[in-house]
Parts: structure tokens; sequence; C-alpha cells
């Protein structure tokens, strides 16, 4: 059911039946029943994140203790074998998470195009309003769609993954997973605080290149001169600007999550060596315990990108809501809420 919406000189601004408020109510009503399929997936693989950890701990053990090399064969293939199922999963749940992805763009470039279809009396008196479409068609429909496919099945992945780990870890040796689980929380300090930065300059970013756009089309359309020039000028810069301090927040934060987790491997070589040498733990232990620290700063480290991810992709999709037919929206999103 479409409506009028407001008045432009007199031309009736026709909008589309409203989208759903978030992104969220979004996703499930484009892939609803795909993103069940997607979170068993996702299941299947992190419930298989502890196996290589426990095998490579008995091939090293076995290697160091006894002369059999069919016992370190066998194992080694077992090690393989787990390795390429998990590999398969994963590609099936990448290329699923792909194929949800590209539908849920299409979809809103029809409806944007049905959009800007039903408003062609209105862009020739606001042109302004037609290169506000054309940007959503084009490009903010692509963080958005392809957000979808990794919305539920991604956290749901990586913090199974996080929590599959560190149980592994407290069942081979308390007190080492008690002290890496410490020395990796240094991380909680800072990661929510510059994440919570990049944010707010995303969101703002956001906002800008929708006002390049929207002031192209109209020096397009009225004519270019001096001021409109130094209004583009002063846009562009202003994104440049904005695109830096991400970059700084972003790798900097990424420094510092690499130095935090090389802390971590020099902590369990310290007090895992020490362990060794008092008879209480075998070597397969500490590279076990090398190999779970790894496993788990990898799935952090894409939970921080899902995050900072799902933050954009739930503003352009206000913005995208908001000119298809339901509702104005800020980006002064709540960012706290957002961040890991």
């Amino acid at each position: 059911m479409q409506k009028a919406a407001g008045k432009v000189e007199g031309v009736a601004r026709i909008e589309p039946a409203p989208l759903p408020r978030t992104i969220f109510g979004y996703e499930l009503q484009a892939s609803g029943r795909e993103q069940i399929g997607l979170a068993l997936l996702a299941i299947a693989v992190f419930l298989l994140t502890m196996g290589p950890l426990e095998l490579q701990r008995r091939i090293i053990n076995t290697a160091l203790r006894s002369n059999a090399f069919a016992s370190v064969a066998l194992l080694c293939a077992a090690y393989g074998g787990l390795i390429l199922l998990s590999g398969g999963l994963k590609l099936a749940l990448n290329v699923y998470r792909g194929w949800v992805n590209e539908r849920a763009v299409r979809a809103l470039r029809e409806r944007a195009y049905d959009h800007a279809a039903a408003n062609e009396e209105l862009y020739r008196q606001d042109p302004h309003e037609e290169g506000i479409d054309l940007s959503i068609i084009l490009a903010e429909v692509e963080p958005v769609g392809g957000f979808v496919g990794v919305s539920i099945s991604e956290p749901l992945m990586q913090v199974g993954t996080l929590v599959s780990v560190f149980t592994y870890m407290v069942v081979l040796q308390p007190l080492m997973a008690i002290f890496s689980f410490a020395l990796f929380s240094l991380q909680i300090f800072f990661v929510p605080r510059i994440q919570r930065a990049i944010n707010r300059q995303a969101a703002t970013r956001i906002q800008t290149l929708r006002e390049v756009s929207g002031g192209m089309i109209d020096g397009f359309v009225q004519g270019q001169n001096e001021e409109r020039r130094r209004s583009f000028s002063a846009r562009v810069s202003r994104v440049l600007a904005i695109n830096m301090r991400i970059y700084w927040l972003k790798f900097t934060m990424n420094f510092l999550m690499n130095a935090v987790h090389h802390l971590g491997i020099i902590g369990i070589l310290l007090v895992g060596g020490w362990y060794v040498m008092q008879h209480q733990i075998s070597v397969g232990t500490v590279v076990a315990f090398i190999s779970g620290l790894k496993t788990i700063n990898e799935p952090w480290g894409d939970l921080v990108d899902y995050f900072r991810e799902l933050m954009v992709a739930q503003v352009k999709y206000g913005l995208i809501a908001g000119v298809l037919g339901r509702r104005s929206f800020s980006a002064d999103l709540p960012t706290a809420a957002l961040t890991p």
C-alpha cells in the first residue's frame, strides 16, 4: 500500500509501505528462514574449534614420550581430517552468507527503484531528492544488504568460539587459563572506548557523503557557481579528515590488540615453562595454550569488526528507511550498546 507523504510545490510525494524499524527487523523479514540454516552452520563451526587444539597437544606429547610413529601419524591424519571438515563448513557458511546478502541487496535496490519511479514528478522540482535516492540505489544498500547474512551467524560463531576455547583451557589447566584470560581482558579497557569513537566518526561520514551527493545533483540541475564549488570542496575535505581520524583510531586499536595478544603469549611461555620444569604439565599443554590464545584472538577481532559493521549498517538502514517511507532517523545512536 502506498501513501502520500507531503507535497513539494503541489506535487504529492508517494511513499512505499514502511520498512521495519531496525535492520534486524528487515533481516528477519528478508531472510528469516535462511538465518536458521546460517545459525546451525555457525554452531557446527565453533563446536569443532576445540578438536584441533586437543589433537595438537596429543601429537606433541605422543612424539616426546614414545617412539610410536604410527600413533603420531594417525593423530596427524585425524588433525588433517578435522581441519578439512571445519574448512568445508566455513566455506559453505560463507557462500550461503553471500547468497543471502546479494538477495537482500537486490530487494533493497528494487524497492529504491520503485520509490524513485513513484516520485518522478517530485524530482523535476526538487533534484536534491533525486540525488539522495540515486545514492541509495548505487551505494547505500550495499553495506545494509551485506550485513544481513552475518547479522546472527557471525556473533554466534565468534562468541561460541571464545566460550569453547576458554572452556577447553580451563579444563586443561585452570590457573594458566585464568592467567591468560587476565592478560587478554586488558583489551576490554580500550577496545570499547576506541570503537565508540570510530562509530561516531562513521556516522558523521555517512551524513556528510549524503550531503555531497545531494549537493552535486543540485549543482548539475541548477548550474554551477563559485559558492557551490566551495561548498563541495568543504564537504569532501571534511570527508577526508573524518576518514583519516577513522584510520588513526582503527589502526591504533589494532596495534594495541596485537600487543596484548603477544603479551599473553609471553605470559603463557613464562608460566607454562615454569610448570613444565616443575613437571606439573606437559609441553603439549603449553603448545595447546598458545594455539588457543591465537584462536581466541581471531574471533575477538572479528567481533570488533562485526560491531563496527553493525553501526554503519544500522545508520545507513535508518537513512534508507527514512527516505523510503517510514520515519526520520538520527545518527546519534546509543553507540555504547554497539560495542563489545
